[in-house]
């Protein structure tokens, strides 16, 4: 198993360990985190730190380790953990400040690891497995990462069919948009959303048309250049950002889209940004608890999958929606 590690822990982890120092381990066998006791004060002002999540594949037996988190001269020490479960290995930090080092810390040191404890446990955990036939062998919150769908593609997305197997005009809504809104189509394609949202924030809302690959970006300049549709911004988005300015946007849409994002925690991370205070943020992937949905299951998510991950970001559930035939419509809105 290979395991991708933040920046700040790889370099937290190199520094010596000072004598005394005694390991704490505590397991759970699922991500939801259980009630959590600490021996002494130092230990509850770092509980929010206090877990992270990695992810293993079937055929290892997952052990890493867990950091004790340092204040001042009290440095970190590798914990090694074994988990009973194959899928999940809970890494705990934990502060366990034994010995006088740390009873009279230097007050210039005091700010620099709590900082930097705090970025390492925010930043994002991906892990690997062999890949499968429509992923890419990266897994995050215990789920492979799907391919994307090409741009050689496009055509399936304009199907003359897709109003009757998906029906986006209930999906349109379902999102109850408004004239001079600002909304952006995150994944847009070819544009088949895009053109359907501007006539309705516009005249003077925007429609920012966002994708990754430079060919669909290409279709989406063409479509913004038909007659009634100069509201449709397109734009180039980055694997890991969007590329929308903080603050600008009231929704945010993502069909079919999410679970093939190479680094979903880093876009989300910047969409959350994006949006304006209250804005919503729309999830639509089809239902991976519904075996008939004709799909293949790596492009599909439970709504329990997609409020998971949404609930690592600054988000609160809203609603979600099942009036379309075979899609989740999972709404949060910023907090």
């Amino acid at each position: 198993m290979r395991v991708y590690v933040p920046k700040q822990v790889k370099e937290l982890s190199a520094l010596p360990v000072p004598p005394g120092r005694r390991p704490v381990p505590i397991r759970s066998g699922r991500c939801a985190a259980p009630e959590l006791r600490f021996e002494n004060p130092v230990d509850r002002q770092i509980e929010s730190l206090s877990r992270l999540t990695f992810l293993a594949n079937d055929n290892v037996t997952a052990h890493w380790l867990g950091l004790l988190a340092w204040r001042d001269h009290c440095a970190m020490e590798a914990l090694m953990l074994h988990h009973s479960s194959p899928r999940t290995l809970l890494l705990t930090l934990l502060l366990s400040c034994a010995g006088g080092a740390c009873s009279q810390p230097a007050p210039t040191q005091q700010v620099a690891p709590q900082l930097a404890l705090r970025e390492a446990a925010s930043d994002p955990v991906y892990g690997e497995v062999a890949p499968s036939a429509d992923g890419i062998g990266k897994t995050y919150q215990e789920r492979e990462i799907s391919a994307v769908m090409g741009w050689q593609g496009a055509a399936w997305l304009e199907r003359e069919e897709r109003e009757r197997e998906e029906r986006g005009s209930l999906l349109l809504q379902e999102l109850r948009l408004e004239p001079g809104m600002d909304v952006a189509d995150v994944g847009a394609g070819t544009g088949y959303y895009a053109r359907r949202m501007a006539p309705l924030v516009g005249p003077g809302g925007k429609v920012y048309a966002v994708d990754v690959q430079p060919e669909m970006v290409a279709m989406l300049r063409e479509t913004a250049a038909r007659p009634g549709l100069g509201n449709i911004v397109p734009v180039q988005a980055g694997v890991d950002d969007p590329k929308l300015a903080p603050g600008s946007i009231d929704l945010a849409l993502m069909v079919d889209v999410y679970h093939e994002l190479e680094y979903p925690h880093e876009v989300m991370t910047r969409l959350v940004l994006a949006l304006k205070p209250g804005g919503r943020l729309v999830f639509v992937e089809y239902r991976a608890e519904d075996e008939s949905v004709p799909i293949k299951p790596l492009h599909k998510m439970s709504e329990a999958q997609v409020r998971r991950e949404a609930a690592l970001h600054a988000l609160d559930w809203e609603r979600t929606a099942d009036t379309l035939p075979w899609q989740h419509v999972v709404v949060f809105r910023k907090r």
